[in-house]
């Protein structure tokens, strides 16, 4: 988990829709079958990773209530058992009798991220997109930087009066956060970008160290993955060259989540501005 946990939200008061039920842990479970109190309508999981879902099919397989979800094209880090009732599709009108909610596909943090938004008030259930208090890892090759940008940009058309992360607090200040949160991603990538133009060539260790020179070098390990997916998207719009060797050049994203939080670094090309 991050932080104290996972916020599971309780939505409604007649009936009540559940978003992001969190992890199977029996005491926790049974507190949030005592506050539905026998009227649970709907189980609303954001996204994968697990620490969000698992609680889902206990309350389901209690109450009857469907799960509402999408699955991952990636199998690391999520929660292999995850079966939702009911595949999410982006726009889609969530019609409770408790509240109406509209899926928003949000890709960036992983593929099958939805945020939920709670139209009467403008409250939406940012998951994992948004984190009270810091910034959310994308990691290679289910985290998409490019995606997660465009993502965030979305959600800035969207009325929202509210944001309630699944770690931390409410944000108040829904518009002025996203757009906190599109500047830091877009000084890191001019920061990067400009370590390349001024180096000509960097391998991945000496730019991770330069790129993240304000960030506690016992947090590189998990910077690194962020730095990843930066370099992957400039590649992508073809701004930089990755120099990888051959036989590492099959296995660099795997590693990025197969050795997270190992401390081992994911990366050992060189990367240089495309000329």
């Amino acid at each position: 988990m991050t932080g104290a946990g996972t916020n599971t939200y309780l939505v409604g008061c007649e009936s009540i829709v559940v978003v992001d039920p969190g992890p199977a842990i029996a005491a926790h479970v049974d507190a949030l079958w005592q506050a539905v109190a026998g009227k649970l309508e709907a189980i609303l999981v954001t996204h994968t990773h697990h620490d969000h879902p698992p609680a889902a099919a206990l309350l389901a397989a209690r109450s009857g209530a469907p799960v509402y979800g999408a699955l991952s094209s990636h199998t690391a880090w999520q929660d292999a058992s995850f079966a939702p009732d009911v595949e999410l599709v982006d726009g889609q009108r969530l019609a409770f009798a408790a509240a109406k909610l509209r899926a928003l596909h949000t890709p960036g943090h992983v593929d099958n991220h939805f945020c939920f938004l709670l139209e009467e008030s403008g409250l939406l259930f940012a998951g994992d997109h948004m984190m009270q208090g810091s910034t959310v890892v994308i990691a290679p090759p289910q985290g998409d930087m490019a995606a997660y940008i465009a993502s965030l940009r979305q959600l800035s058309s969207q009325p929202l009066q509210a944001i309630a992360p699944a770690h931390g607090e409410l944000m108040l200040e829904p518009v002025q956060e996203i757009e906190r949160l599109i500047a830091h991603r877009m000084r890191r990538e001019t920061k990067v970008y400009a370590a390349l133009v001024a180096a000509g060539s960097v391998a991945f260790e000496a730019l991770l160290a330069q790129v993240y020179d304000d960030v506690d070098p016992h947090l590189h390990s998990i910077a690194q993955h962020s730095l990843l997916a930066h370099l992957l998207k400039l590649e992508k719009e073809s701004r930089v060259l990755r120099i990888t060797p051959a036989a590492q050049s099959s296995a660099l994203c795997s590693a990025s989540i197969a050795e997270a939080g190992t401390g081992a670094r994911i990366d050992n090309s060189r990367w240089q501005v495309e000329r």
